[in-house]
């Protein structure tokens, strides 16, 4: 849930503001699409969503946590246990394997069978001939998929996602999408995607489409 959220940033000219009095609700399994042209606020909202920066007005309900309740640390665990993000520009770390990348945040929350756990998933988005492979060694299409991969892996409740087909060509970005629709519905998973790609914001449940930090329209 989404409370009369604003957020202004000081600049030389004086205060400005990016989000102005945003509302909505959210439920478990939807699929939100966040949609506008670049500068309407779209990027800074999902990092609001996700706890990653705070509000100057309202509040974020996060899973029934009211963010604002919480510092640093705590929205950090909170992401840690209940939040995975996908990204444009892949963010997989080049020293480890598809397998390893997928590994860690298994590691990380101490999962029992870290290994197991990314292998079927990996095996989930067709890449398990590919587990032992390097990013410099996988086409975008395939960075994305191991990308995907490693944020289902700890089943997170909600997923954020930025723009994650922006980087691909269209064939490419359509089975990307596939994967991404087919592991939110297999896991139950609440999916947030800030996009320009119409054919992920069709399949979403719901769309809030922004301009000048506003809400101008909401479908669902």
């Amino acid at each position: 849930m989404v409370e009369s959220l604003s957020k202004r940033v000081e600049s030389p000219e004086g205060s400005l503001t990016i989000l102005d009095d945003i509302s909505f609700s959210l439920h478990a399994r939807d699929a939100l699409a966040i949609v506008g042209i670049s500068g309407s606020g779209k990027s800074t909202l999902l990092g609001q969503l996700a706890g990653l920066d705070v509000p100057s007005d309202g509040r974020v309900i996060l899973d029934g946590v009211d963010l604002n309740s919480l510092d640093e640390d705590g929205r950090a665990h909170l992401r840690a246990e209940r939040v995975g993000f996908v990204f444009q520009s892949f963010q997989l770390l080049p020293s480890l394997t598809a397998l390893e990348n997928v590994m860690l945040p298994l590691e990380l929350a101490e999962h029992a069978a870290p290994r197991d756990a990314a292998e079927q998933v990996l095996k989930r988005v067709g890449l398990e001939h590919r587990v032992h492979h390097y990013p410099n060694q996988l086409s975008g299409g395939e960075q994305q998929r191991v990308a995907i991969a490693r944020a289902f892996a700890p089943n997170p409740k909600i997923l954020f996602a930025d723009e994650p087909t922006g980087n691909l060509d269209r064939i490419t970005a359509t089975r990307v999408a596939e994967i991404l629709f087919s592991l939110t519905v297999e896991q139950g998973t609440t999916l947030v995607i800030v996009t320009h790609d119409s054919e992920l914001s069709e399949r979403c449940t719901k769309n809030i489409s922004l301009d000048g930090g506003c809400i101008v329209q909401t479908m669902s």
